[in-house]
């Protein structure tokens, strides 16, 4: 029987070389509140953790200099606990990793040894942290205490315990460990691949209204830098120009792409590299009649000491950062400057979409506390932000006049109707809002509205509808943005098979008159039968959704398994219907699925967006009381396995030629059902833990049951990802889980299975 282990004692101490270094001295990591980091007692010591966690990501030599032991002494490690010889992901892909190994060792390693397994330097870590989507505030918005890890022999206890981690291993995967799956990031090679695409129809980039995009795995922060990490390969291209899609996005941050001029001279480096590789982007772009369009941010918020000079240029606070007042007419002139001279050095430049009051501190009202700025203290939030779309409008037609320019109303009026920044608007941009915003919906009794992108409810919203009417009658062109492949309610697989859903809100878009669609967000960009499902749609009026679905399914699965498909996709819509939404989405478990660790005692952390879920059940819930929550996904999973079944019928009678794309949507379909029910699984130990706590000792057969229950999930999903490797991914998130995570969740249900022995 599986015993807890005993905490080895380790040599705590530093590590010089890193400690020292004068780069990481001289940049501050933000630490936040600093609380304690938690403990994994599955794992005999943090040695242990991290070696186990870092496995088949990193190579052995840096989890060896990072502790401070050999590539010999670390392999034994991981060999004592039953791993198999390292295979890191390859050297190519390991930018798009940093943020998986920055989450699994977040508990683990300090700063400074973090910045050793993850290979990057103080300042990169930094500007990673505060402007790669959020990541920070991913992480928690702190760091947790850690003391340094320096490699101590395993003492007896120590080897102990890794024994029983190997005999756990031998248990539940026996050979399955040994045998070969599919690299990670294999699925890029798939998609860069041309002679694996038909030749695509060039078309205009505006026919029938933009179509726009972002790359399924294309890396987000600052992705213009490298050549080699091209977010938009040739393959990719294709597939997604036979797809209708005649436009693509990047994140980019506008003081990398330009020159800052006499008021900002500290601003541009790297940039002639950034225009370079855009320009080359544009190019193959315009071959599959693809433009390609930069989401625009700005002005993001600068350090303290950026303002010593600057004070009177000093906005609103935000944390250790501070606003860059867009009062200031040399801000607003260095954004319409830089941005003209982006567009003037890369012709043939889409355009932009601006969010103006989103998470990051950019404006004085980005987060409607202007009242806090000597200079925007007067002025409504409506004022400021339409100053700000008029200083990036007046830039980008400075430098390319025909190019687009879409104001997202994300956060005006903090989601609220925003009448008054609409009329504010310059009078050539278009007018792009979230379709689904605002629709009412009630799951479990609870009545809400979508506060966030999601599939579960069909749009257009009530919002969406009057903000498009206000633009409208001001003559502004509109634009809705929709997620049609996969949202926050699951983003860790590459489409949701819904496709009701799908054809239902793209039927009503088409009856609304939007002039052109944003397809997804950061998530949801993979070339799929979905994508296809909308193309025959948007644009058109009076379709017939049962004769498209029905088209749809015939032409990509047979005539012979039509009927099956047909019905799979009706009872996966059906089922997600039942999706228990809130904001809670945000920071629930869906993502990571079977791969979040249980915990018998409360963590006290709160769950994080798309970063640590933890055992927050209060915060994943949101409106729904422990019980409905867990019934609701298990409402899901249940009618999602209906699904599975016609998809099972449908494999017994298809085809040898659209065998192999059922396959792929079983796959993913499979992973989509362990995600749902491993959450029903989590809401329920977290709720019988916790009354257990209280003293209920009969809750020890529910936490029995559900941890059984957590291990066939976890098994199941390892297969299945480690076969797949598009399955735990998304673009700015990275890898969400390995399938080496996977197996250490058996081993964490395994231990707490013990705690709870009767």
């Amino acid at each position: 029987m599986f015993r807890p282990m005993k905490n080895v004692h380790l040599l705590l101490a530093c590590i010089p070389f890193v400690i020292l270094s004068p780069i990481f001295a001289a940049t501050k990591l933000p630490v936040g509140a600093n609380p304690l980091a938690i403990s994994f007692p599955h794992f005999p010591d943090r040695l242990h953790a991290v070696v186990w966690r870092n496995w088949d990501l990193v190579p052995t030599e840096r989890i060896a200099t990072t502790v401070g032991a050999s590539e010999a002494q670390i392999s034994a490690v991981a060999s004592s606990m039953g791993l198999q010889p390292n295979r890191p992901v390859r050297p190519q892909h390991q930018k798009q990793i940093y943020i998986t190994v920055l989450r699994r060792n977040w508990h683990l390693l300090p700063y400074d040894q973090l910045l050793n397994i993850l290979n990057m330097t103080a300042e990169q870590l930094d500007l990673a942290l505060r402007e790669d989507d959020f990541l920070f505030l991913k992480l928690g918005n702190l760091k947790p205490k850690c003391e340094p890890l320096r490699y101590a022999e395993p003492d007896e206890a120590a080897k102990h315990g890794a024994g029983e981690i190997k005999a756990v291993v031998e248990k539940h995967f026996k050979q399955a460990l040994k045998e070969p799956g599919e690299e990670r990031f294999a699925f890029i090679q798939r998609l860069s691949s041309v002679e694996n695409s038909t030749a695509a129809k060039l078309q205009a980039a505006d026919a029938k209204g933009l179509r726009f995009i972002y790359s399924y795995f294309g890396m987000y922060g600052d992705p213009l830098l490298d050549a080699s990490m091209d977010p938009y390969p040739d393959g990719l291209l294709a597939r997604l120009s036979e797809m209708g899609v005649n436009g693509v996005w990047l994140h980019v941050v506008l003081r990398q792409l330009a020159p800052g001029g006499a008021d900002f001279p500290e601003f541009g480096d790297g940039h002639e590299v950034r225009l370079a590789n855009l320009r080359k982007l544009v190019e193959r772009g315009k071959r599959h009649g693809i433009a390609v369009y930069l989401y625009i941010n700005e002005p993001r918020a600068q350090p303290q000491s950026f303002f010593a000079s600057r004070p009177e240029m000093a906005g609103v606070r935000g944390g250790d950062h501070i606003a860059m007042c867009t009062s200031d007419a040399r801000v607003r002139k260095w954004m319409t400057d830089a941005l003209a001279h982006v567009f003037r050095e890369t012709p043939g430049l889409g355009g932009v979409f601006t969010i103006t009051a989103s998470e990051n501190l950019t404006n004085c009202a980005s987060h409607a506390n202007q009242a806090e700025c000597p200079r925007c203290k007067s002025r409504s939030d409506a004022e400021i932000i339409a100053e700000v779309n008029a200083a990036i409008e007046a830039g980008v037609h400075q430098g390319n006049p025909n190019a687009k320019v879409l104001a997202w109303d994300w956060g005006w009026a903090s989601h609220g109707d925003a009448p008054r920044h609409i009329e504010k608007l310059p009078g050539n941009v278009s007018l792009l809002s979230v379709s689904e915003w605002s629709q009412p919906f009630e799951r479990g009794g609870v009545k809400g509205a979508v506060g966030e992108y999601s599939m579960s409810v069909v749009g257009p919203g009530p919002r969406a509808r009057r903000h498009w009417e206000l633009a409208k009658q001001r003559g502004l062109k509109t634009v809705a943005k929709v997620q049609l492949n996969n949202t926050w309610e699951l983003s860790a697989v590459p489409y949701l098979p819904v496709m009701d859903l799908v054809a239902e809100h793209c039927t009503n878009l088409a009856a609304v008159d939007v002039d052109d669609v944003m397809l997804s967000w950061s998530l949801g960009g993979y070339p799929s039968v979905n994508l296809k499902l909308a193309q025959r749609i948007l644009g058109h009026k009076g379709v017939e959704i049962s004769k498209v679905l029905d088209e749809m399914a015939a032409e990509h699965y047979g005539e012979k398994a039509a009927p099956q498909i047909r019905a799979a996709w009706t009872a996966f819509s059906a089922a997600f219907r039942e999706f228990p939404y809130s904001l809670g989405l945000y920071v629930a478990p869906q993502q990571v699925g079977p791969a979040n660790l249980l915990f018998a005692e409360p963590t006290g952390y709160s769950s994080t967006m798309a970063g640590f879920p933890y055992d927050d059940l209060n915060g994943w819930r949101g409106a729904y009381t422990p019980e409905v929550f867990a019934e609701q996904f298990q409402k899901v999973s249940t009618g999602w396995a209906k699904g599975m079944e016609h998809f099972s019928n449908a494999m017994g009678v298809i085809d040898p030629e659209h065998r192999p794309l059922l396959s792929e949507d079983i796959h993913i379909a499979s992973a989509v059902y362990a995600h749902f029910a491993s959450v029903a699984n989590q809401a329920r130990f977290v709720h019988a833990r916790n009354t257990l706590a209280a003293g209920d000792v009969s809750q020890k057969v529910i936490l029995r049951r559900t941890l059984a229950d957590e291990i066939a999930m976890a098994k199941q999903l390892y297969t299945l990802t480690k076969h797949d490797s598009r399955i735990g991914f998304e673009a700015s998130n990275h890898y969400f889980y390995t399938p080496l995570d996977l197996v250490e969740k058996v081993i964490n249900c395994e231990h707490l299975l013990w705690k709870y022995e009767e």
